[in-house]
């Protein structure tokens, strides 16, 4: 009984997408293609606007999206373009806290504010410098210096001086030699020497010693109040220089005060900077005084370590909001570190020497952040979140937490945290953090969502010829032929598997751009041609397809036994699609099943042995319920059937093939042969309706590419669920196959309409009294299957 099957073949017009060209050479004309931003996405432009512009707490963002879907490229661009009117934020700079320099103070600046009082410190410290020697070299100085050092020296030679008259009338002298006192007898006018002080009688040697024992007790009580003087007079000299050099920067920091009384935290810093100042000064002033002086000794840097602002953070007036982005967010890449310098084995350091972080740099303005990478680094989630709730950036840096032992360590003054943090990241984590974290909820209250697909509308198609005309612009090219640009939409399309669908993996398009560029180069070209697009394709086509080379070989050698004519019992050629690495390919593979009297069920044999996955081996065990519910009304169902992938070696998954392996079921089941001209993909529910599988360009080009090598007989083809017809968008050598006849593409909706095209007869409706037609293919099932059932149950089979 023949049937006729071109009702379940699809024209050749199905097979492709119909692509809008008169959009197409409109956006290829219209300049302003080139400002776009987004390809579609508008569930996502509208969050992340909603997003931008909301400033309450607690809405910061995260980007849901796959990698490689432009999602980072188009979200920083957009913000960019949105923020462009936002004025500039303030400048950050760290200055000593001359009460606790372990405490570092923090000055807010309006824009380009901290550069400038950098420079102001900076010329001040050099006028400081320059002030110095005219200060101290000044003929007045040096008189009230010489004065007050007269003043010690009297009242020492007052002292020394009652002291010689008396021992002078004694008869002894009084000798000052290299700052000590000594005295020595006269005798006839003369000193003595001590070889004559000898030749004295005892009496005369006796008198004089305790002359000198006097003498010595006078002088020291002349001299008791020496130290006392020596103090006063240290005292008035230090004082001398303090006025001196007071009288040196008041000048200096008058102009200051005149030119930062409005800032307020200047201000303070200035009162405490004019005694730090004087004491450095004095310290100069010491080492300038010193006859061996220190060679590792330098004014200018001695100051610039104490009073030369730390510029943390320094922006332009006419500088837009920050939006600074972070690939690799370690904890002191986010909130800046404190640097260490070695000095004579002991570790040191100062505010100086305070780096900024990603989130000094992005205050007041958007900080990018990949999630999945942030998460991976210590501290550096609870720290954030920490920063995000109080609006206060803090320099805790974990040191002693990670058993790091410093000898100084720092804790600068928090400074005042306005940004908007934006988190790129998967589905996955966003669900995770969502069920993991109780505060997630409360800090990213927007969730920007980016579709997988776009759909195809005039404004999704003049933005994706933008784009591409954009990128072309960078690469130095004048443009893109119609021709060239409708084959990159195609291959969008495809890379959608939907006919009305663009690829949200941009980042792919922009690829094989790139790699045509490389063709156009080489031809010398200046536009980018159709043929430019056709050779980077079956390069890269022929890059990353050994292994299904290699597949094919093997069929084609025989090695996997793939009919592609003739018909077969329980045997059926089913269509798997393969990824690897950056590629999916088709391959086809022979499906079997065998039936035999018996009360096992559908045993899977790949499940097993465990080669089988959880979805494959729910599609093969929704086959005993379509059986049941199909065949076994009035009957217990009883068989005993094996169903396996011949020749696959390695882990199965997906549904796709359980509409093939219900076919080679029902074909042992009934021993009527199936087609091997044919092959067939599709999943199943338990009522016999055939399901979307994924992969479906893939697997026909697979199969055939296989019957093209054994030579096209018009009679070869492919059954796919009619649901999947909108997902086609094949290689042009299958549709011009197609067109010929040489090859066909069939679509079905039931498990019968399958039956019917593969068996060559009708499957058989079954009647108002519960029959199924005589010698259709269900009335074969259901008197086989009632067989088996009274064979296994003690009854009389026919």
């Amino acid at each position: 009984m023949s049937v006729d099957t071109n009702i379940y073949a699809l024209d050749v017009d199905a097979l492709s997408p119909t692509i809008n060209r008169r959009a197409i050479n409109s956006a290829l004309k219209d300049d302003e293609a080139l400002n776009a931003t987004f390809i579609g996405q508008e569930r996502a432009r509208e969050a992340l606007t909603f997003g931008l512009g909301i400033s309450t707490r607690g809405y910061n963002l995260y980007v849901m999206g796959e990698p490689a879907t432009g999602r980072f490229t188009l979200v920083k661009d957009y913000i960019e373009r949105q923020v462009a009117q936002l004025p500039a934020p303030d400048d950050w700079c760290y200055i000593n806290n001359f009460d606790d320099e372990r405490q570092p103070v923090a000055l807010k600046f309006p824009p380009s504010g901290g550069k400038a009082f950098q420079k102001d410190m900076a010329a001040l410290i050099d006028d400081v410098l320059d002030s110095l020697p005219i200060a101290f070299d000044n003929p007045g100085y040096q008189r009230r210096r010489a004065s007050i050092s007269r003043e010690f020296e009297q009242k020492y030679d007052a002292a020394i001086d009652a002291v010689e008259r008396y021992a002078q009338a004694n008869d002894v002298a009084l000798y000052e030699e290299g700052g000590s006192i000594t005295f020595s007898p006269i005798i006839n006018g003369k000193p003595i020497r001590d070889t004559d002080f000898a030749s004295l009688t005892d009496d005369q040697r006796e008198g004089f010693y305790t002359l000198i024992d006097d003498l010595e007790n006078r002088l020291s009580e002349s001299l008791l109040s020496l130290p006392t003087w020596k103090r006063e007079n240290s005292e008035r000299l230090r004082e001398l220089d303090k006025k001196t050099a007071e009288h040196v920067i008041k000048p200096l920091i008058k102009v200051f005060e005149h030119k930062y009384a409005s800032e307020l935290g200047v201000m303070k810093y200035l009162k405490q900077l004019k005694t730090a100042l004087v004491s450095a000064i004095l310290v100069i002033h010491s080492e300038e005084q010193k006859e061996e002086k220190s060679d590792d000794f330098d004014k200018k840097v001695f100051l610039e370590e104490q009073f030369l602002p730390n510029v943390l953070v320094s922006n332009k007036l006419e500088d837009a909001a920050p939006v600074i982005y972070e690939p690799n967010p370690t904890y002191q890449n986010l909130f800046g570190k404190i640097e260490y310098t070695n000095i004579h084995g002991s570790v040191f350091t100062n505010y100086r020497m305070i780096q900024s972080g990603a989130l000094h740099r992005a205050n007041g303005g958007y900080l990018l952040l990949d999630v999945d990478q942030l998460i991976e680094q210590p501290f550096v989630w609870d720290t954030l979140k920490l920063a995000i709730k109080s609006q206060r950036l803090r320099m805790d840096l974990p040191q002693q937490d990670v058993g790091m032992v410093n000898n100084i360590t720092l804790d600068p003054q928090p400074i005042d945290l306005n940004v908007k943090i934006v988190l790129l990241g998967s589905r996955d984590l966003y669900y995770t953090l969502q069920d993991y974290d109780d505060e997630f909820d409360e800090l990213f209250r927007v969730l920007v969502d980016f579709d997988l697909e776009i759909p195809v509308t005039r404004q999704a198609l003049f933005d994706f010829v933008g784009k591409v005309r954009a990128h072309l612009i960078q690469l130095g090219l004048k443009g893109i032929t119609a021709n060239a640009m409708c084959r990159l939409v195609e291959y969008s399309l495809r890379m959608a598997e939907h006919k009305e669908k663009l690829s949200a993996h941009f980042a792919e398009v922009i690829e094989l751009v790139n790699e045509a560029y490389y063709y156009c180069q080489k031809s010398n070209a200046d536009t980018l041609e159709l043929d430019h697009l056709k050779t980077a394709l079956s390069a890269k086509k022929r890059r990353t397809g050994r292994v299904s080379q290699t597949l094919l070989n093997d069929i084609k050698e025989g090695h996997v036994l793939i009919a592609t004519e003739g018909k077969a019992v329980g045997k059926v050629n089913g269509l798997t699609v393969l990824d690897i690495g950056d590629t999916a390919f088709g391959t086809p593979a022979r499906i079997t099943s065998t039936v035999f009297a018996g009360a096992s069920g559908v045993v899977d044999i790949e499940r097993e042995v465990e080669l089988g996955q959880p979805i494959h081996s729910k599609g093969v065990m929704l086959l005993n319920g379509y059986l049941g519910n199909k065949y076994a009304q009035h009957f217990p169902l009883t068989l005993s059937a094996n169903i396996a992938l011949e020749q696959s070696y390695g882990h199965i998954d997906g549904d796709s093939a359980s509409l093939g392996e219900l076919v080679a079921l029902i074909s042992a089941l009934t021993e009527i042969p199936c087609l091997q001209t044919l092959a067939i993909t599709g999943s199943i529910n338990q009522y016999g309706e055939v399901q979307a599988v994924g992969g479906v360009n893939e697997k026909i080009e697979g199969f055939f590419d296989l019957c093209q090598h054994r030579g096209l007989t018009g009679t070869q083809g492919v059954i796919i669920p009619k649901s999947n017809a909108i997902n086609l968008v094949l290689d042009t050598t299958v549709i011009d196959a197609v067109k010929k006849g040489l090859f066909h593409i069939y679509t079905v909706e039931t498990v019968d309409d399958a039956l019917t095209i593969l068996m060559e007869q009708e499957a058989g409706k079954i009647s108002s009294k519960g029959r199924y037609p005589k010698n259709s293919i269900n009335y074969h099932a259901v008197n086989r299957l009632y067989n088996i059932a009274l064979i296994v149950n003690g009854g009389d089979g026919e």
